[in-house]
């Protein structure tokens, strides 16, 4: 990986402009139906994953191994009752829910499934991607950012304090962590040269590295494993998804945004939701993990990286980081929202911006060369030692006195709240009824007797 930057060619994008119409159609309907069939299959996996994890079966009786449960679910939902809250605006309130299953659909139309393959009985060959632009992640990041006004839209119309409060909190998330997502997806920028995703994805299978003799590609996972790990925590977060599942906590909120939803059109969000997690698990395989490109060993196979292969490949990825939305889900409990949106701001932003610094300065170097120079190294070398020494002045400061802790009164507002950073809860004596109180610090030596009155027979035993 060291060397001057190779010079970036741009790919011929040609061969989507120049598609019949028919052809452009069929690989549509291709893309709309793996889309839905990975819905319901996803709905299904993550039942049975979650069931191996806990000890359990899960869906085994509709089909064989329980395949038809998403299927059982979706009829369940068509028949239920459908209605509309008397206080709901009716159209906002009918609309809202496609809102946000479509722009997770258009997505899927910029992803590229696998290379150049021939339509069955025809002679015609066609990248297996509806289209491609010269933006194509930035189409997916905008379409994927109006999936929110879907969610925030439903709790507005839907009449219902829960149902507002859930879509406020969904607004803020989204927004927080699309910036941390955008931010981890710029350095792909930086390093690929292009902002279109078979390119991206060609880049990736250009060879980077040198062992025993054999060029090999690295994927952007391993050479720009900062901005996927950020990647991976803001596309938990950008989803709603368990333990980033605030918008929807039960625990306070009933059910979120689509408290007042039933029927077909919980069903929608109820989708969307698992259309959600499939396009950024195929925007994390084509942007980190090498597209529809084979993994080693099996990319130095003649045959299997190309072709029909890549669908076989690319399936294989997106059911694996599938299965790390699944794991997580399983795994950690609920964030607190607090908690939640100042690990994005105060964590994921500050080291995304840091990390694109870092990596453009590392293009620009070996593009100007500076690695060469002994000039550079000893200049980095004072830079480093001088950081050390300040982050070790830093920690030997003393660190401020503690204030006194001060009186809480945990209801002063009105609602109960938890003391903040200096704040004490006061004693309170613990009385018993019938009772007289007793003051803090004091110990009650005697209990009440059991010939005592009781409360519960009138006073007399």
């Amino acid at each position: 990986m060291s060397g001057p930057v190779p010079q970036l060619v741009p790919l011929d994008l040609t061969p989507f402009f120049h598609d019949s119409w028919w052809i452009v159609g069929i690989k549509a309907v291709l893309a709309l139906v793996l889309l839905l069939l990975l819905t319901l299959f996803t709905i299904w996996y993550e039942r049975r994953l979650v069931a191996f994890m806990q000890h359990r079966k899960g869906p085994n009786m509709n089909g064989p191994f329980g395949l038809l449960q998403s299927l059982a679910d979706g009829m369940k939902l068509m028949f239920k009752e459908d209605f509309t809250p008397t206080a709901a605006d009716k159209v906002v309130f009918m609309v809202a829910p496609f809102v946000t299953a479509v722009p997770a659909i258009t997505a899927f139309a910029v992803i590229p499934i696998a290379g150049v393959v021939r339509i069955p009985f025809t002679n015609v060959t066609t990248p297996l991607q509806v289209t491609d632009m010269p933006v194509s992640v930035l189409f997916i990041v905008a379409v994927a950012s109006i999936g929110v006004y879907g969610i925030v839209l439903a709790g507005w119309s839907s009449g219902s304090t829960y149902a507002l409060l859930g879509a406020l909190r969904s607004s803020a998330q989204v927004i927080s962590y699309e910036v941390a997502m955008g931010l981890a997806l710029v350095a792909v920028f930086l390093y690929s040269g292009t902002l279109s995703t078979s390119e991206i994805v060609a880049r990736q299978a250009e060879p980077s590295i040198t062992i025993f003799g054999h060029d090999l590609p690295v994927w952007f996972a391993v050479q720009l494993i900062p901005s996927f790990l950020i990647y991976l925590v803001s596309m938990v977060g950008e989803t709603n998804r368990a333990p980033f599942d605030l918008p929807e906590a039960e625990g306070e909120l009933v059910g979120g945004f689509h408290t007042e939803y039933s029927s077909m059109r919980f069903a929608m969000f109820f989708m969307a939701e698992y259309m959600n997690m499939i396009t950024v698990s195929a925007l994390a395989t084509t942007l980190f993990l090498g597209g529809w490109h084979a993994p080693l060993p099996f990319n130095l196979i003649s045959g299997l990286d190309s072709g029909w292969w890549g669908v076989v490949w690319f399936l294989l990825k997106v059911v694996l980081m599938l299965s790390l939305f699944v794991w997580l889900r399983g795994t950690l409990p609920r964030l607190r929202y607090d908690q939640f949106m100042r690990f994005g701001w105060r964590w994921l932003i500050p080291i995304s911006l840091g990390w694109i610094v870092l990596v453009a300065t590392f293009r620009v170097g070996r593009r100007e060369g500076w690695f060469a120079t002994s000039a550079f190294w000893v200049a980095a070398a004072v830079v480093f030692v001088v950081l050390l020494a300040l982050s070790f002045l830093g920690g030997k400061e003393s660190a401020p006195a503690a204030a006194a802790p001060t009186e809480f009164d945990a209801f002063a507002g009105g609602y109960p709240v938890p003391p903040g950073e200096g704040e004490q809860l006061p004693e309170l004596a613990q009385v018993l009824p019938g009772e007289p109180e007793v003051s803090p610090g004091r110990s009650r030596e005697a209990r009440p007797s059991q010939d005592a009155p009781s409360p519960r027979d009138g006073g007399e035993r």
